[in-house]
């Protein structure tokens, strides 16, 4: 369930916040709203992440169907238990899904987040695909340091020690 309540808050959230800014801004205005820190920027991307391959939406389209597909197998095959794995992967569909829906009925990808440190306008949906693969990044890397780990010795105990 949390996979499901994840992707679609995180695709309802990047819908609301995108109509927000195609209806109260043009392509290419700017809202200052931290001086040389960060700004509202609306940006129509036909590419992907920092415009690359503009105009091979086709990819995209065809990527996020199947990173979609992939979530919804994932959910069914991951332990109830792993919320970081679930909460991650409801994420990434999510943000898969909300970029996928502005390529298809609009044909490229609003874009409105622009931090002055670097030159790219990014949006609410990249944001949580990224914190998504670094959640899903640390729960195989918890996943893999507990396999790692002795079982049934705590830390400061020694195997085969005799008693007295």
């Amino acid at each position: 369930m949390l996979v499901w309540l994840a992707m679609i808050g995180v695709w309802g959230i990047d819908r609301l916040v995108k109509v927000l800014v195609q209806t109260n801004f043009i392509p290419g205005e700017t809202l200052i709203v931290i001086p040389k820190v960060f700004h509202l920027t609306y940006v129509l991307n036909p590419g992907a992440a920092f415009g690359l391959m503009a105009g091979q939406t086709w990819i995209f389209v065809v990527t996020a169907f199947l990173v979609v597909g992939g979530v919804i197998y994932g959910q069914y095959r991951i332990s109830r238990d792993e919320t970081i794995t679930r909460l991650a992967l409801g994420m990434i569909g999510g943000g898969a899904l909300g970029n996928l829906y502005d390529r298809l009925i609009i044909g490229r990808v609003v874009d409105y987040l622009d931090f002055q440190i670097w030159p790219y306008v990014f949006n609410f949906a990249d944001s949580m695909i990224v914190v998504g693969a670094g959640l899903l990044m640390l729960a195989v890397y918890q996943e893999e340091k507990s396999k790692d780990e002795p079982k049934g010795e705590s830390k400061g105990e020694f195997k085969d020690q005799p008693n007295g």
